[in-house]
C-alpha cells in the first residue's frame, strides 16, 4: 500500500516545489523589471540599508562609541593589493 502511495507523494511534492521556485522567480523577474523601469523608488524599500552608516558592533566600546584600539588586520597569500593605511602605525 505505501508503496502505491510513494510515487505520487513524491511527484506531488516535486509539484508543489516546482510551483514555489516558479513563483520565487517570477516575484524577482517583475521587481527587477520594475526598477529598470523607474517605477520604484529607493525610499519604497523596506528594511533597504543602501546608502545609510552602518557600523559594525565590534567597533563600539562599553559606551556605544567606536574605539580608538588598534584593529588586527588579516591579508592573505594572494592578496596583490597593498594595504592601505588610513593613519601610520602606532608603533
Amino acid at each position: 500500500m505505501l508503496s502505491s502511495l510513494f510515487p505520487f507523494l513524491y511527484g506531488f511534492v516535486v509539484l508543489v516545489l516546482l510551483w514555489q521556485a516558479f513563483t520565487v522567480m517570477r516575484r524577482g523577474f517583475l521587481a527587477d523589471q520594475e526598477y529598470s523601469l523607474g517605477r520604484v523608488k529607493r525610499d519604497n524599500f523596506k528594511g533597504d540599508r543602501t546608502g545609510r552608516l552602518t557600523i559594525h558592533p565590534e567597533l563600539l566600546n562599553q559606551e556605544g562609541r567606536i574605539t580608538d584600539e588598534e584593529l588586527l588586520t588579516v591579508r592573505f597569500s594572494r592578496d596583490i593589493d597593498p594595504p592601505q593605511s588610513a593613519e601610520t602605525s602606532a608603533e
